[in-house]
């Protein structure tokens, strides 16, 4: 760094900040970033971890990137991060309870300088003394949790369906049996349709249950090729997804005899138009808030849980 504040004609001081992310004049900042392009400097990570025994690197643990969900979460989390000058460490753990706490408790070896995590481990212990957020869980006292807003979710999409005509509810999920943010989606479900007098069912499954149980569970409330339901709230786009396939393959239409509402917000290829009708999380703003948590400079000062609002979006499984 000296060398290079020689090359600029800088302060030490000036070089420092400049490799940190914090702002100084533009020609200033011109004359620091042409000396290092000019002699090849690099700033020593490790040193600087153990110097401070915290490193720029923030650690990011999710089930996995197969759910449209997870991945999109991760790249507004690691472009979240890079805005701020820090780098992700991403693990996929595919909800195997032992990795996950290996990978939390080699946190504390890389030295890094926070944890965002979206995990069901029943006896998940985080370790002291590093800032950690947690997605769609209390993990316990000093560790937000961050969320969107489930139970509004849940009652806006029982809303929209009986706004589309449905007279006939129910409630698919797959999911952790622990208590969790996202069980919020059936409570707002629920209460929607009791509010309005309309009759409903919730099937609702641990993760790890074959998907074939709701096929089970369609087929049996079909009668003379009628279905019981004409609307579907399904706690996932994923789930909604493959719903709407096994109807299809049943000889019903969607959205003329049956109506389905996701939940995620999921698009196609990422960019493209959504793989459902859905209630959209705001996930560039989680991964914002996450991020502002982790690195924020006064940990006893942060909240028990936040919520962030969500809104519906056509996707072609209900009606205009």
């Amino acid at each position: 760094m000296k060398d290079v504040a020689r090359e600029a004609g800088v302060a030490l001081g000036t070089v420092s900040k400049v490799v940190n992310g914090i702002p100084v004049g533009k020609s200033y900042q011109r004359r620091v970033e042409d000396a290092i392009e000019k002699l090849g400097y690099h700033v020593n990570r490790q040193a600087r971890a153990l110097r401070s025994s915290k490193s720029n690197i923030v650690e990011v643990v999710l089930p996995d990137l197969y759910n449209p969900f997870f991945s999109r979460l991760a790249d507004c989390l690691c472009r979240e991060l890079a805005r701020r000058s820090r780098q992700m460490m991403l693990f996929l753990t595919k909800c195997n309870y032992a990795l996950e706490q290996d990978y939390l408790l080699m946190s504390e070896q890389q030295m890094v300088s926070g944890i965002i995590c979206l995990t069901y481990n029943p006896t998940l212990r985080v370790p002291r003394g590093i800032p950690t957020v947690s997605i769609d869980r209390n993990l316990g006292p000093g560790i937000t949790c961050v969320a969107s807003d489930n139970y509004g979710g849940g009652s806006l999409a029982a809303q929209k369906l009986m706004e589309n005509g449905c007279t006939r509810l129910a409630f698919l999920r797959t999911g952790s049996p622990l208590p969790n943010e996202t069980d919020k989606r059936r409570d707002g479900f629920v209460r929607a349709c009791a509010d309005a007098g309309i009759p409903f069912h919730c099937e609702c499954v641990n993760d790890g249950t074959p998907y074939s149980v709701f096929e089970d569970f369609l087929r049996a409330h079909l009668h003379d090729g009628r279905p019981d339901f004409d609307g579907l709230f399904c706690a996932t786009d994923q789930l909604a997804h493959q719903i709407h396939n096994t109807l299809s393959r049943m000889g019903l239409r969607v959205p003329e005899d049956v109506q389905i509402i996701g939940y995620d917000g999921a698009q196609l290829f990422g960019d493209q138009e959504l793989c459902c009708s859905t209630i959209v999380q705001p996930i560039e703003e989680m991964a914002r808030v996450c991020v502002d948590l982790v690195l924020q400079d006064a940990p006893d000062k942060i909240p028990y849980s936040i919520h962030l609002p969500v809104c519906y979006a056509w996707g072609g499984t209900t009606r205009r």
